[in-house]
């Protein structure tokens, strides 16, 4: 026997797929986007780390060059610990005798979790950021 029609618009089986099927969708990109945001935070605060430290290493130095050597190479060393490749990160080391400015870049275009820029706005894909310290206990 077929149900009528008034039957059919009573009948409430398979309103939970209908449902699922609106909003699992948007729960996906929902949930793609915290990923994406998240693994960008994760970065920015290595870039910052790495910057930071860097800048403190070089307190260590007795002159400009010796400065410059010190961030240089605690960024070299450093870069893989704080999970980030050193062929995609760049370094600017300004040195003067009131204080050393370490800026590091980082950047994230080929990172695996960015290939979902195209599903939701995403973060900028270079991460910049920089430290400085004073020598000799001056303001920076």
């Amino acid at each position: 026997m077929r149900p009528s029609p008034a039957d059919l618009l009573r009948d409430r089986s398979g309103a939970s797929a209908v449902e699922f099927a609106i909003v699992a969708p948007l729960f996906v990109l929902l949930l793609c986007g915290i990923c994406v945001y998240a693994v960008w935070f994760l970065l920015a605060i290595s870039v910052q780390s790495l910057a930071t430290e860097s800048a403190r290493a070089s307190l260590g130095g007795l002159d400009d060059a010796e400065r410059r050597a010190l961030a240089q190479a605690y960024v070299a060393a450093h870069a893989a610990d704080a999970g980030l490749p050193s062929t995609r990160l760049s370094q600017t080391i300004d040195v003067d005798a009131d204080r050393t400015r370490v800026t590091v870049r980082f950047d994230a275009s080929d990172h695996p979790v960015m290939a979902l820029k195209n599903l939701i706005p995403s973060p900028p894909p270079v991460i910049e950021r920089s430290a400085v310290v004073a020598a000799g206990g001056g303001a920076p």
